[in-house]
């Protein structure tokens, strides 16, 4: 009985960090297509929401290699989640606060928050892989 309630809780939790992404995907995509026209389109929305969704439930919780002297190594797999975990909700954060305060930065770093975002959910989902990929 313990088992199929903990698996659904891990299923809720994935669920839950995949709309977390999703959200955040939303607002760096609301901000960059607002100061960016060309991308001020529902595909681009979409994507974006797609990348963070992917990206936060494959990357956040990631199966960790075992703590011994056989994998003293760095796992790489855990550093870029965490970094690339950094990086999306930083630059995700951002973006509210460039909506919500009403600022106008300069349009670099607008494209700065478009890469830092895909690069960010980028090293989530190979992180993800790759953690999965080692099983």
């Amino acid at each position: 009985m313990r088992y199929p309630v903990r698996k659904a809780a891990h299923i809720f939790e994935r669920v839950g960090l995949a709309m977390a992404g999703a959200a955040c995907g939303l607002f760096v995509g609301a901000y960059v297509g607002s100061a960016i026209p060309v991308l001020t389109t529902q595909g681009f929305l979409l994507l974006m929401m797609a990348l963070g969704a992917v990206g936060f439930y494959l990357g956040i919780d990631t199966p960790q290699l075992p703590f011994d002297e056989a994998h003293s190594a760095i796992d790489a797999a855990e550093f870029l989640s965490s970094a690339g975990t950094l990086c999306a909700t930083l630059t995700a954060l951002a973006s509210v606060a460039v909506i919500v305060l009403r600022l106008d930065p300069h349009l670099a770093w607008t494209w700065l928050s478009l890469f830092g975002w895909v690069g960010g959910v980028a090293m989530q989902i190979v992180a993800g892989a790759k953690a999965r990929m080692r099983k």
